[in-house]
């Protein structure tokens, strides 16, 4: 995606990473051009999403990203646009307080990282950048995606998962977030998840048990808990937790260097990971359960 200004100037490294604190910094070091400029970038990649995923409206913008505690990760290239750098996409996470349903049909409390949003430029997928953002996610959160949960996937999205990660089949879930097989191993009486060790907090525990009142609160979160729902899209924001081991933001912050290789990404070498999928073997391309098919949400990337 090109812009008239300048991206190798806004954005130094290949991979940046903002948050609300990132993007609220930029006032107070007295730019408010480059916030200008910041601010246009995150709104047009949100309008760009939205479309892609026929949604009503952005769920990614500045303002959202200024009033929640969710990362940004923001990908360009540097030599296209004539020197000047194109945004090739982005991936936005976050930690949301689910209740979700094991195999067996328990109710289990979570709060997991979220991929909340993903999106490639349409004109530079199929180039391997969508995986080259999200591996480049999970090195900077060490973390596992089977981890993860996945807020309404597409087809495509759940076929990039399973064909890069192995995950599949999925848990089935009465909201719209998405979970696999592995994701509830981690529960009492089980080595310690990487997301307790990041500093994550009653990551697994009961569901609370009280009056018909709260059951009925709880089973509305069951149904509405997420960013996309509710009347002003960002149900559930307060819940969201940022993993404590990791610094404050101060500017744009490059967690990792990822070298330069011209307009294509570089190729990640496969990992154990990837090729013995501890956690499963890879299955038929999934499918969308019928309850989500019917919603028409989408993710893009290559």
């Amino acid at each position: 995606m090109e812009f008239p200004f300048d991206i190798n100037q806004l954005f130094s490294e290949r991979v940046s990473i903002l948050d609300q604190t990132i993007v609220a910094g930029r006032k107070a070091a007295g730019r408010p051009h480059l916030q200008a400029h910041i601010d246009t970038v995150i709104d047009e990649l949100g309008k760009a999403s939205a479309k892609a995923q026929q949604l009503p409206a952005s769920i990614t913008s500045a303002s959202k990203l200024q009033s929640q505690k969710h990362q940004l990760y923001l990908l360009k290239n540097r030599e296209m646009n004539g020197g000047r750098g194109v945004v090739v996409g982005f991936l936005k996470v976050g930690y949301k307080k689910l209740f979700l349903l094991d195999r067996q049909g328990e109710h289990v409390e979570a709060e997991p990282l979220c991929v909340l949003d993903f999106y490639i430029a349409e004109n530079l997928q199929r180039y391997g950048y969508g995986l080259e953002l999200f591996d480049f996610m999970l090195q900077h959160k060490k973390l596992e995606p089977l981890l993860m949960a996945y807020d309404r996937p597409s087809p495509k999205f759940l076929s990039f998962l399973a064909k890069h990660y192995c995950l599949t089949p999925s848990v089935p879930q009465a909201n719209n977030f998405v979970v696999f097989e592995g994701f509830f191993l981690n529960r009492s009486g089980s080595p310690s998840s990487p997301l307790t060790d990041q500093g994550m907090y009653g990551f697994f525990g009961p569901v609370e048990k009280g009056s018909p009142k709260k059951a009925g609160r709880r089973d509305q979160t069951l149904l509405f808990n997420g960013e996309r729902s509710g009347p002003s899209g960002a149900a559930g924001s307060s819940l969201a937790l940022c993993s404590s081991s990791l610094p404050p933001a101060v500017g744009i912050l490059p967690a990792l260097s990822l070298p330069q290789r011209g307009i294509l990404p570089q190729q990640v070498a496969p990992t154990s990971r990837r090729s013995s999928c501890p956690w499963g073997q890879q299955g038929p391309e999934p499918t969308v359960p019928s309850h989500r098919a019917l919603q028409g949400k989408t993710h893009q990337f290559p």
